[in-house]
């Protein structure tokens, strides 16, 4: 482990002492602190235009490409955190799984995982397979000073949902059946996958991500039940990998308010809860010891400034008794989103929560 990876070593970085990193210890914090999911995205002008004509994948893999798309909403909305920009599928694409991300569909396997035997194509992850992350992470911390970078990987479910199914599903049939249908499997499956993304972060960390984020976007699907016996294990296993890093880690789902406490259980550190649940009452599903981040739904900010701040207080006031929050929204930035406006959704968290 490099020294900037032990909990000492944190201590050093000029990012321990930012709002975010200081909520997600459940620490006192100047200010609740703001970021948010795909900041980083179509939502941004800028964005568009530095990614017109180059692929999602392409430019997930350009050091240069990254670090002016993960700093442009840190400019932008003075964000108090910055998100690693790439795509969950990047690290199945390093170790030579042949998908695609097609625009309007989203990623795209060429060959889906069915059998034992396919489970050959899942090798190790090697920190040589991403070495335009180590870069870009590099370049990223020197511009970004004391403002925490956040990495970030897909949970193991998520990531078997897409090599299942073959793409992006609404029932998960290929994947529940696996599941459910050969257990063995889908427990190897979901073990090979822990390792991969556990070695993408590790990756991360060690080039100065100051913290992560695993997103089982589609974790929502599942009963606790099934969660707990058929999942749970391989988030658990990527959590315990990065728990000596000393970095806080970040859960997150969509539709998971019957599975938070899980998700807390599984070695989160700070549990993400979409805007289905209060956040009150998501604490007290969750349990102590525990940050929460969250939780504005994404499409109060087309309803204008009042509607936007009214709804604002409404989060702010069921996170007032939490031990630790980081504002965000209940998921990630709509692509229609006016920028200006979480422009202001920072200024205005900010502004309420000075103390």
């Amino acid at each position: 482990m490099s020294a900037n990876g032990s909990p000492t070593g944190q201590q050093q970085n000029p990012t321990y002492d930012s709002a975010f990193l200081k909520a997600c210890r459940r620490e006192p914090v100047p200010h609740t602190p703001v970021w948010f999911m795909r900041q980083a995205g179509r939502s941004l002008p800028e964005y568009r235009k530095v990614r017109e004509g180059i692929g999602m994948l392409d430019s997930c893999m350009r050091p240069d490409l990254v670090t002016e798309i993960t700093l442009q909403p840190v400019r932008r909305h003075g964000v108090d955190a910055a998100i690693y920009f790439s795509d969950i599928v990047v690290p199945l694409k390093a170790i030579g799984i042949d998908l695609d991300i097609k625009p309007g569909v989203g990623p795209v396997v060429e060959q889906p995982v069915r059998t034992r035997a396919d489970l050959a194509r899942l090798r190790d992850l090697t920190p040589e397979d991403v070495s335009y992350v180590t870069e870009a992470i590099g370049l990223l911390t020197r511009e970004l000073g004391s403002t925490p970078l956040i990495g970030f990987a897909g949970a193991p479910f998520t990531l078997a949902s897409y090599l299942v199914e073959g793409g992006p599903s609404r029932t998960y049939e290929n994947a529940k059946a696996m599941m459910y249908g050969d257990p063995e499997l889908w427990a190897d499956l979901l073990d090979r996958l822990a390792d991969i993304t556990a070695g993408f972060l590790e990756v991360q960390i060690e080039a100065g991500a100051s913290a992560v984020q695993l997103f089982d976007s589609w974790a929502g699907a599942l009963a606790p039940a099934d969660y707990r016996r058929s999942v749970m294990p391989a988030s658990a296993k990527v959590f315990r990998a990065v728990e000596s890093y000393g970095v806080p880690r970040i859960h997150f789902g969509v539709g998971t308010g019957e599975l938070l406490g899980l998700m807390g259980e599984a070695g989160a550190d700070v549990v993400g809860v979409d805007w289905r649940v209060p956040l009150d009452e998501a604490a007290r599903r969750v349990g102590p010891g525990k940050a929460l981040q969250g939780n504005l739904d994404p499409t109060v900010l087309f309803a204008g400034r009042e509607a936007v701040e009214a709804k604002t207080r409404e989060v702010l006031e069921t996170a007032a008794g939490l031990e630790g929050h980081v504002f965000n929204l209940g998921h990630g930035v709509m692509p229609s989103t006016d920028p200006d406006a979480l422009t202001r959704l920072v200024e205005y968290v900010h502004t309420q929560t000075a103390r």
